[in-house]
């Protein structure tokens, strides 16, 4: 006897015994999707109405802000990765104009430069323009905004490396047009 005539003498023994040949879990569904429709038919035509509206409202509520929170996270996230990935291709770009021989404390014929002026010179070489420096006594004080944080953050550091502490210093994000602002107070 070959298998599929045996196969098919299983299948008919357990028709002929009653035997579920379906899923047993479709089987439970159904049941418990004819117990739910036996219930809704039990309802008043008002509470029908009723529970039928609180049904859509829901899901187009849930649906509806559930995609639009969703939209919006994604939305914030893209902007934020293409946010990071100008500002690495701006610095990457930026590599080649660094001159490690250059010092900014002094001037092409050697001489020390006053140090709000070296100040200056080195926030012009980090990517700072149009920043206000003031020379007060033995420090310095300095204002400027720029939109990039990567660049405020490699001015203040080349500050630092350059041997300028800094005795104040606030930075502030314009909430509008998310520009950093920095004041500081700088020692040599």
């Amino acid at each position: 006897m070959s298998t599929q005539g045996q196969v098919m003498k299983i299948l008919q023994r357990r028709v002929k015994n009653g035997i579920p040949t379906g899923n047993t879990l479709s089987t439970g569904i159904k049941n418990q999707q004819n117990v739910l429709w036996s219930r809704w038919q039990l309802l008043s035509p008002r509470d029908q109405m009723a529970l039928s509206i609180l049904v859509v409202f829901l899901l187009l509520f849930v649906g509806g802000y559930g995609g639009y929170s969703v939209h919006q996270a994604a939305k914030n996230s893209k902007e934020s990765y293409q946010e990071q990935v100008a500002d690495y291709f701006w610095l990457r770009a930026q590599a080649g104009n660094i001159d490690s021989n250059l010092n900014p404390a002094t001037t092409q014929d050697g001489t020390a430069m006053p140090p709000a002026s070296s100040v200056n010179a080195a926030l012009n070489a980090s990517g700072i323009d149009n920043a206000q420096v003031v020379a007060a006594g033995d420090a310095v004080q300095l204002s400027f905004n720029h939109a990039s944080q990567a660049v405020v953050s490699a001015a203040l550091v080349g500050l630092e490396q350059q041997g300028w502490q800094f005795t104040q210093l606030s930075m502030q994000q314009d909430a509008i047009t998310k520009a950093i602002q920095v004041q500081a107070m700088v020692t040599s």
